[in-house]
């Protein structure tokens, strides 16, 4: 077999592999903390009164099997495989009992539509500016755009995210600084409710946008640099085609290829959450979920959220494998 089938099976093959090794990664990190969520779980309910023994014998060995605690550990990791297989993670030890996959999936429709958002407008101002930055050489306003995408690409993202708020909720408070929505707001699809959605995410998405514009920016300049010096784009000028044809027919399009690869490894990890935006603007989503989580001790949630994740970005690798070969004649598949 050879060409792309055998290709295709090779990556599926280091696909699964990842999502093996990974998971297995993260049931061992979690099983290795200190807390015992069954005796935590009991002993915040017989906290305001005595129960007798027998109840409490009880109610440990449910809770085993609600946890896939019961057995020895071999039993418990089959237990974890059989649960995960079918997205079945168990009830939260924060939020009993109510189950894991119910809390991530109430969560992840906010740090998805946060990240992607964020990603996709970081990634077309960046390359845009980068684009023109690296044609127009002479350009000063572009230049200037280059000095201060460079200057916020080492700060972190945290940082910045930090003085907008002091900006826009302290010395200039016309942004809402926390949460996903106004409270005890409507929910549905209209435009009330939508156009709060979108003031409210304004300063979360700003915060990732400037963090990350730098990196597009100058990795960009750098491949347009190199394509603009190509014998095909020289041929062009030299042939009277117009610079703005020539910039985005011949530069731009050639550029864009490992540019594409990034975004779709970026689109990928946007599963894993932005931790401490999320927190900074008590934004409802994964971030501030795993946070709770770690905070209490639910690894149930933590193991939830991390094979979520792990699935994702490695599904996100997959499938740029995949296509790669499909997109750009020049890579073969091997």
């Amino acid at each position: 077999m050879r060409g792309y089938p055998a290709y295709l099976i090779g990556r599926l093959g280091q696909f699964l592999l990842v999502v093996f090794i990974g998971i297995n990664i993260a049931f061992v990190v979690t099983h290795a903390t200190p807390i015992d969520p069954v005796e935590q779980t009991i002993a915040a309910a017989t906290q305001f009164g005595a129960t007798s023994p027998e109840a409490i014998a009880m109610m440990r060995q449910s809770l085993k099997e609600l946890y896939g605690l019961e057995g020895s550990l071999w039993e418990q990791y089959a237990t974890f495989w059989r649960r995960v297989s079918v997205g079945d993670f168990g009830p939260s030890l924060s939020a009993f009992p109510a189950p894991v996959s119910t809390l991530i999936l109430r969560a992840l429709p906010w740090t998805v539509g946060l990240l992607t958002v964020s990603t996709l407008l970081t990634w077309v101002i960046g390359n845009l500016l980068g684009g023109l930055a690296g044609y127009y050489l002479r350009s000063r306003t572009l230049r200037f755009a280059g000095i201060l995408a460079m200057a916020l690409h080492p700060i972190p993202y945290y940082i910045i995210a930090f003085v907008l708020l002091i900006v826009f909720g302290y010395l200039w408070p016309v942004l809402p600084i926390t949460g996903g929505h106004t409270m005890n707001m409507q929910r549905g699809f209209n435009l009330a409710f939508i156009g709060n959605l979108a003031i409210h995410s304004i300063l979360p998405i700003t915060s990732l946008v400037l963090a990350g514009l730098g990196g597009w920016f100058m990795g960009m300049r750098a491949l347009v640099s190199n394509v603009v010096t190509e014998d095909y784009v020289v041929y062009a000028e030299l042939g009277g085609v117009r610079p703005q044809r020539i910039l985005g027919s011949y530069v731009m399009r050639n550029a864009l290829v490992p540019q594409v690869t990034g975004l779709a490894m970026s689109l990928g990890a946007i599963f894993t959450g932005a931790i401490i935006t999320e927190q900074v603007f008590g934004y409802p989503g994964i971030g501030t979920l795993l946070v709770s989580a770690v905070h209490v001790g639910d690894y149930s949630l933590v193991l939830g959220i991390a094979t979520v994740s792990i699935v994702a970005v490695s599904f996100a690798v997959l499938l740029i494998d995949l296509l790669y070969p499909l997109l750009d004649p020049r890579v073969k598949a091997r």
